[in-house]
């Protein structure tokens, strides 16, 4: 049986349900859904409590429409003594299944193809052992499977290909052999019946009538070279495999193309995340009580009360639960019972009706961000502005040192083909299951992280007069239109790139790039939270950054430290400073006349001043504008903080002068 070690925290993102990934001995394996989660390998739960895994994050479950979250399982080895082996989750494994199920001889060239429970080694039928060997040469699985952009993935379908039908009745043998190319022609699949074929184009897509590449199409106009071409006069559409739910031949039916991929590709899988910062329930309710109160089994039972329309006494309550509860007055338990039954966090700026969703979601962190907190979960202390440097700070309205909090990171679904699609939460959610779990007891997996950050408010009536500027609003304008292309491409969200939106995240590119050499942090350990809105009622310009990492890292206030008077001046001036002039200019600022990095989306950023792991960023590394920031060289004036310049050169000569 092949196994490989995996963080908890990978088996959310990048090797969640329906990801491959290569044991150390070259299997590869693609990650089974949620049904499997928390049972043994004959399929019993015996020795097995899932609850100890529970996790409650209020806000989050609310948002997805579940009861709780789990924490993906650690795997603990069964001890020598005979007494402890009476306890719970030991040796508990998250299962993987063989795919692609299609295996080649590298002597032979025999394609056979292999079930997916199948755990011994995959060995050639057809050659004996040569040498020293006793057995026949080992198989390895095919680089190529076949996917569609709803999610489904499938083994590619060699024997349809080869003899050019969607419904082969040939059982020879086959054959995968490769020339001395480099491309796909150079690939052949043969039968013993005589057919044979090449790989040629099976990754290309191309316009409905399949005469010609679509790359610049709609997606959703799309078809694929595999669809069109793989029979004469007949297309050949993807059949709803899901084999991450043990699936192997029976489908749910798809009409989508259906693309050839190497299982390597990046596209092959997108985990789709929402996260959420724990933010407090309830006013004057004792800490240490709301946290009995929001444990999962506790909170599981209020919302039973929730759904059916009734409401809990603190009797009940406790009669419910016991000891824990038993020093709390009935008052206190009717207080925090209406605080965890509550729909609004302690600060809540209050809804705006024009907010999207996920800008609903980040203003009530929004409004908690701006207060000091001392709980358990979220320690925020605001610091007095007019203690910075105002030469420095002067365009800054607030800034919160965020000494302690938790973030949880869920998965949703996940996409293929497109890190975005149409598909809404209800159909990625179901993609994870092969039968959804009932009320009351739906769940999605999900990773606690711990950390620190530094959140920073830009001063809203100086943004406002800034976004005025008709030189700021053209030069935005050309990343509105870049994404308008790639939006009716690749069917992306519509969204309206502003210019306070590209200026907030291109300062938190440009301060976590600097503060990796400040506080000790590696880029990948530091994460951004973007706060934007450009609702004239209740505006939003705020950037959190904080650490990202689940282990220790992170706890020991270093990031923090950075962002008290007289650390943070020098760190946001020598980051403006280095977004002066980029290594690759001036061609990198040139290029931000018309648009660079993916999908054109970033004006004067790259890899050499903006950006950052695609981990670390919200938005894949897009809507970037050093020109924003600190100016162009044809408008130096242009930037929110081009007058802060001077400060930055005063600086670097003072520095240069102590040398």
């Amino acid at each position: 049986m092949s196994r490989r070690v995996i963080r908890r925290g990978q088996l959310i993102a990048p090797f969640g349900p329906g990801a491959m990934v290569v044991t150390p001995d070259g299997v590869s394996l693609i990650a089974a859904g949620l049904d499997h989660w928390f049972k043994r390998d004959d399929g019993t739960t015996k020795g097995i409590d899932p609850t100890e895994f529970r996790h409650a994050e209020w806000r989050l479950e609310r948002e997805l429409g579940v009861d709780y979250f789990s924490l993906p399982p650690d795997f603990r080895k069964k001890p020598k003594e005979s007494w402890a082996q009476r306890e719970l989750n030991l040796e508990l494994t998250v299962p993987f299944l063989r795919f692609p199920r299609w295996h080649v001889c590298r002597t032979c060239h025999r394609l056979v193809e292999f079930t997916m429970d199948s755990q011994e080694v995959a060995r050639c039928p057809d050659c004996k052992p040569f040498g020293r060997a006793k057995k026949p040469p080992r198989m390895v699985q095919v680089r190529f499977v076949a996917m569609c952009d709803r999610g489904h993935i499938q083994d590619f379908p060699w024997r349809e290909w080869v003899h050019e039908t969607p419904s082969s009745a040939c059982s020879e043998p086959m054959k995968l052999t490769s020339g001395g190319g480099s491309s796909l022609a150079a690939i052949k699949v043969t039968c013993k019946c005589g057919a044979s074929r090449t790989l040629d184009r099976i990754t290309d897509t191309v316009d409905p009538s399949g005469t010609e590449n679509a790359e610049d199409n709609d997606v959703r106009t799309q078809s694929t070279f595999l669809t069109k071409h793989l029979a004469h006069g007949q297309d050949y559409f993807c059949e709803g495999l899901r084999p991450w739910l043990g699936e192997e031949d029976n489908g749910e039916g798809c009409d989508r193309p259906l693309r050839g991929s190497l299982r390597g590709a990046t596209n092959v899988h997108f985990s789709v995340l929402r996260s959420s910062i724990y933010l407090p329930r309830g006013s004057g309710v004792d800490p240490e009580l709301m946290e009995i109160v929001e444990n999962p089994r506790v909170s599981a039972l209020l919302s039973m009360f929730a759904n059916t329309g009734e409401s809990i006494t603190p009797s009940l309550l406790r009669d419910w639960h016991g000891g824990e509860l038993a020093n709390y007055s009935d008052h206190e338990l009717a207080a925090a019972i209406s605080a965890a039954t509550s729909d609004k966090p302690i600060g809540d700026s209050g809804q705006v009706d024009e907010d999207d969703p996920e800008t609903a979601f980040r203003r009530a962190e929004f409004g908690v961000l701006r207060t000091e907190r001392r709980e358990e979960k979220l320690q925020t202390r605001p610091m007095d502005v007019e203690a910075y440097d105002r030469s420095v700070t002067k365009r800054i309205a607030r800034v919160t040192l965020v000494e302690t909090l938790q973030e949880t990171r869920a998965l949703t679904g996940f996409a293929r083909v497109f890190p975005e699609n149409d598909q809404g939460v209800e159909e990625r959610k179901a993609a994870l299951w092969k039968t959804q779990p009932k009320r009351r007891n739906r769940w999605l997996p999900a990773y606690i992280v711990h950390g620190e950050g530094i959140y920073i408010e830009l001063e809203e009536e100086r943004l406002q007069a800034w976004e005025l500027l008709d030189d700021v609003k053209g030069r935005v304008e050309t990343l509105n239109e870049n994404y308008g292309s790639v939006q009716s491409r690749r069917h992306l969200k519509t969204r309206t790139i502003s210019p306070r939106l590209v200026m907030v995240h291109t300062v938190a590119h440009l301060l976590m790039n600097q503060l990796t050499f400040e506080c000790g942090y590696s880029t990948a350990s530091l994460r951004e939270r973007l706060y934007v809105s450009t609702n004239i009622k209740a505006p939003m310009a705020g950037l959190l950054i904080y650490t990202a990492a689940g282990d220790a890292e992170g706890t020991m206030g270093g990031l923090v430290r950075m962002g008290k008077p007289g650390n943070l001046e020098p760190i946001f001036l020598r980051a403006l400073q280095k977004a002066q002039w980029c290594s690759t200019d001036p061609v990198c600022m040139e290029l931000g006349a018309r648009g660079q990095g993916p999908d054109s989306c970033n004006l004067a950023a790259c890899h050499n001043c903006g950006l950052v792991p695609e981990t670390s960023c919200e938005e894949f590394n897009r809507f970037l504008d050093r020109g924003l920031v600190v100016g162009t060289f044809e408008s130096p004036d242009l930037g929110y903080f081009a007058d802060a310049m001077q400060s930055a050169q005063d600086l670097e000569a003072d520095k240069q002068m102590a040398q």
